[in-house]
């Protein structure tokens, strides 16, 4: 069983941090809400969150403009 990444089937890696999906992924935007399962995990602590097998992962970047 892997993980989803915005309704997306990924390769579960044991151990893995919200900040290294993130780098796997390229996610690279300056602002970015990361909820697991639905619970919201502070940018604080996304290098010792590790993803769970199974795990359901939105990864929303904000966009300013005007």
């Amino acid at each position: 069983m892997g993980i989803t990444v915005n309704n997306k089937e990924y390769e579960y890696i044991e151990g893995e941090t919200v900040s290294e999906l993130l780098k796997r992924l390229s996610f690279r935007f300056p602002l970015i809400i990361v909820k697991i399962n639905g619970t919201l995990i502070p940018r604080d602590k996304f290098t010792e969150t590790t993803i769970p097998r199974g795990a359901d992962i939105s990864a929303i970047h904000m966009i300013s403009g005007g």
